[in-house]
């Protein structure tokens, strides 16, 4: 679920001579200096401390839209520690850098979803868990402005996915692997979306979700990292990743859910597929109960096919 659906408003500005109403503490140049309240123009109301004539220092900001702000300040901009809590319900906690969520930081969402985790320009960004509250699924992996990217994990009830992202979509090799004691393997493949005899070449085809292609079925192997794999100038440098995508709107992120697991060690096309979250939905629960009973009779197959191809063991 985007951040952007609860942004922060606009906080009234209150420069050295002094807007709206204040009872509290001056400097001998008469600034709004120390402990005091104000009320803006705006209707807002700021309670805390002030440095020559700023809010600076910690203090709680009351916004007439049912806002509210409470925690650090530097020069009238959130700095440092604070808790931002959103009239639709939803609520940040964490490091905040000019007026922007960055550092670390946790986001409880109105549907009830959460991410705990580093945060840059207001973004997620760096290392974090995704949780949906729906399916109970989490997403454990990089992001990149907002976007699920690089070496990742899909954690479901009774199995769970590694591989890695590209741009909010798991691409390239990966496994799934299954509590009952085997894996599979195999990659995600972007297909090139197929031209009807009428299209002109100069359309730009609509984006195909990836498929999976199932390679092989082993037993459970030591926990190895391809997550070790450096990083990508992208994933790696906030800068970089800041830079390449000025403009670019923050995505949702998806989840992976396993569709299918009935292939045996020969392989064949499974296709497992990832996602796109609708409005108040959680992508990692929709399969719904005939989903969770589908996923149990195909690790029934999975498991028979293990002890046919003696891959257990």
């Amino acid at each position: 679920m985007s951040d952007l659906g609860s942004e922060e408003q606009d906080e009234a500005e209150e420069g050295e001579a002094g807007v709206g109403e204040y009872d509290g503490d001056r400097n001998a140049e008469g600034e709004r200096h120390g402990y005091g309240k104000a009320r803006l123009p705006n209707g807002d109301t700021y309670e805390g401390e002030y440095e020559h004539g700023l809010r600076s220092g910690r203090g709680t900001y009351r916004f007439k839209s049912g806002a509210l702000y409470t925690g650090n300040y530097l020069q009238n901009k959130k700095h440092g520690k604070g808790i931002f809590f959103y009239p639709d319900g939803s609520k940040y906690s964490g490091d905040w850098v000019d007026d922007q969520r960055q550092g670390h930081g946790e986001y409880l969402y109105a549907n009830g979803d959460t991410y705990t985790g580093e945060w840059f320009n207001h973004k997620r960004h760096g290392q974090g868990v995704y949780v949906y509250k729906d399916s109970g699924s989490k997403y454990v992996g990089r992001w990149v402005n907002g976007i699920q990217e690089g070496p990742a994990e899909i954690i479901h009830l009774n199995h769970r996915f590694l591989g890695r992202f590209f741009n909010g979509k798991p691409l390239g090799r990966g496994k799934y692997v299954f509590d009952f004691g085997c894996e599979q393997h195999g990659e995600y493949i972007q297909l090139e979306q197929e031209k009807g005899e009428e299209e002109e070449e100069e359309e730009v085809p609509l984006p195909v979700e990836p498929t999976w292609k199932a390679i092989e079925i082993t037993k459970l192997t030591p926990r190895t990292s391809q997550d070790e794999k450096p990083l990508s100038p992208r994933e790696a440098s906030p800068e970089a990743a800041a830079a390449a995508a000025a403009g670019e709107e923050e995505m949702p992120p998806v989840a992976v859910t396993e569709e299918s697991a009935e292939e045996s060690a020969e392989g064949g096309g499974v296709e497992p597929s990832a996602h796109e979250p609708s409005e108040g939905l959680s992508p990692a629960g929709d399969a719904g109960e005939e989903g969770e009973g589908r996923r149990e009779e195909e690790a029934n197959e999975v498991r028979e096919d293990q002890e046919t191809t003696d891959l257990g063991g």
